[in-house]
């Protein structure tokens, strides 16, 4: 086997283990924003990073296609440039097929958070026990906030007043050196 098709062989694999793993980050989006699922503790997979290999993705496979347009006419015999042609051709279309995908999957998960925010929202308003506690834990978590703005400030205060004291002691024995 020559130097080229063993070349095309590495873009062939290359181009079958990218475009699973974005078809499954595609799913993963798709199902993003779901009822039940934990989206602001699990920021490792938020919807922009999501989007991000997606779309990193998408850019690898059409760098695979234009590497295998540049291979095939190089290849030794006809069929196997013919083989080349063909794989770009279903190449091409598979990549317009992933990038509809990915925009469907966008809207999706657009549409499974809104819904998400809906039940939550119904959720609050309603009555009951756990609409006391969610109530409660939001409350909480507000405060929370509300206290670690105020310490941040208040530290700022104090590191600005300690610069100041830094700045004026030297001043004052520059002034006792001279």
């Amino acid at each position: 086997m020559d130097k080229v098709t063993e070349e095309v062989e590495k873009v062939k694999k290359e181009w079958d283990d990218t475009c699973r793993k974005t078809q499954q980050h595609i799913n993963e989006i798709s199902q993003y924003g779901k009822s039940g699922r934990s989206n602001d503790e699990d920021n490792s997979n938020s919807l922009p990073r999501l989007n991000a290999i997606a779309q990193d993705g998408l850019a690898l496979l059409s760098s695979l296609i234009f590497k295998l347009d540049l291979l095939a006419p190089q290849l030794p015999t006809d069929s196997e440039v013919q083989s080349a042609r063909d794989s770009l051709e279903s190449w091409k279309t598979l990549i317009q097929t992933l990038r509809l995908n990915l925009r469907n999957a966008n809207m999706q998960a657009k549409a499974n958070m809104r819904k998400a925010a809906q039940e939550e929202r119904a959720q609050l308003l309603g009555g009951g026990e756990e609409s006391t506690a969610r109530r409660r834990n939001l409350q909480t978590k507000a405060g929370m906030t509300s206290a670690a703005e105020s310490i941040t400030e208040s530290l700022r205060r104090t590191r600005q007043l300690m610069a100041q004291e830094v700045e004026r002691s030297t001043s004052t024995l520059m002034t006792l050196g001279e």
